[in-house]
């Protein structure tokens, strides 16, 4: 009896301890399921759920042949678009590279022209201080204009050369213009066309052309205006010649050219015109004394006057007051009914004042002698026996209406001797 007893002890000790054991398993697996719900084991082998997965997709693929071929294709195609995707991915990155490497260069060559110009340096004896009126060239940006820049490659020397805008109403004043240019053996110099048959016209003379691409804001003008509308889009096509780095000598084509000018200029200023002026005092400035009695003692006023720059003619270097200055007078221009050589005058000499920022450009006035206004010619130089003995670099034919006759006039009389070639003119215009 007391064997039976110890026997049902034992028995009922080992289903508690079995109990408790399950007990134990139960509240493990819910902590387990709790703080791992993807499984303890995907967390320590991440392999296996990989393995799972791609049998899982067999499983799939294999359950039955159109499904099979549905998957492939479908597979297949994100291939081709990831594929694809990882193309553009890697061509935005070498963009970005590269930009960021040209950002780097830029960065590089300003800090220089920091340095240079930031240098700081005492004043030397009274009469031996000089300022500096040449500023430092862009930074050429290709970027601006990939097709110009190649034009500009082939027909620049030393980076600068003459332009001139042209459109069909000027087609007898541009062939003698060029025809001049070539005697002369000029080569850097290009016509932009603002017409397709200027285009083919300058083609089929040999004669360097561009044709820019499409504006409706500036072709609109192009293919219609007269000579002064025409005149006013120069300051807006001009703009990507400095920003690629090039000197332009801005030229009309009502202009005789009779020497090379590159060798007649300075090249010391942003910009370097010739002027309406027709003397010493006009040309290049004078004292002028206005008189009012009523004021007695201080009836006496000084003035300064200068004529104005012509804007048919002009060299500009690649600066940053130069680019201003051409944004500035064309900005104008799209906003006022203005003469652009009115309104280039202004914004290249009005001072600072209330209201007002004024361009802190440095400015040449060139020879009149050289770089000849037709008044100068008709109303002085060709009654002179010892002035009109003297070769100009140009002509410009701005005063008078009757421009293509008296070009003609100025190639005999300069070009081919004939010495009375001028004398049926009038000083004036008729």
């Amino acid at each position: 009896m007391a064997v039976v007893s110890r026997r049902e002890k034992a028995q009922s000790l080992s289903k508690s301890k079995v109990g408790a054991a399950i007990a134990v398993g139960v509240l493990l697996g819910c902590v387990f399921a709790f703080c791992f719900p993807s499984g303890f084991l995907s967390i320590s082998n991440p392999a296996a759920i990989l393995n799972r997965n791609f049998a899982k997709s067999i499983a799939q693929v294999g359950s039955s042949p159109c499904e099979s071929s549905e998957r492939i294709n479908l597979l297949k195609s994100e291939f081709v678009a990831a594929s694809e995707k990882n193309a553009e991915l890697k061509k935005h990155v070498r963009e970005l590279t590269e930009k960021i490497r040209l950002a780097e260069q830029r960065k590089d060559q300003a800090e220089k022209q920091v340095l240079v110009l930031g240098d700081q340096k005492k004043a030397g004896p009274f009469g031996t201080v000089k300022g500096s009126r040449t500023n430092p060239s862009v930074l050429p940006d290709e970027s601006v204009n990939p097709r110009l820049a190649k034009i500009l490659e082939k027909v620049a020397v030393n980076r600068e050369l003459i332009v001139a805008l042209a459109n069909s109403n000027v087609k007898e004043m541009l062939d003698l213009w060029f025809t001049n240019i070539k005697r002369v053996g000029i080569s850097n110099y290009l016509v932009v066309a603002l017409d397709e048959e200027i285009a083919r016209y300058c083609e089929s003379k040999d004669v360097p052309v561009y044709m820019r691409d499409p504006d409706k804001v500036i072709d609109s003008v192009a293919r219609t205006g007269g000579n002064h509308a025409v005149s006013g889009l120069k300051f807006r096509v001009l703009r990507e010649f400095l920003q690629l780095g090039y000197s332009v000598l801005l030229s009309d084509v009502d202009i005789v050219y009779l020497q090379n000018p590159f060798d007649h200029l300075y090249r010391d200023s942003d910009v370097e015109s010739m002027t309406d002026g027709h003397n010493n005092m006009t040309g290049y400035g004078y004292n002028d004394v206005f008189d009012e009695p009523g004021m007695g003692w201080a009836r006496y006023a000084h003035t300064m006057r200068m004529w104005v720059y012509n804007s048919g003619f002009f060299y500009i270097r690649p600066t940053i007051p130069s680019i201003e200055l051409l944004d500035r007078v064309a900005n104008r221009l799209s906003k006022e009914r203005a003469w652009d050589q009115a309104v280039f005058n202004e914004e290249l000499f009005f001072p600072s004042h209330p209201g007002y920022d004024g361009l802190h450009a440095s400015r040449r006035t060139m020879d009149f002698y050289l770089f000849m206004n037709s008044k100068v010619l008709f109303k002085t130089v060709r009654k002179d026996a010892k002035l009109s003995k003297l070769k100009p670099v140009i002509v410009h034919v701005n005063y008078h209406p009757d421009k293509y006759p008296r070009m003609l006039a100025v190639v005999e009389f300069y070009v081919n001797g004939k010495q009375n070639a001028l004398k049926p003119f009038p000083d004036g215009s008729e």
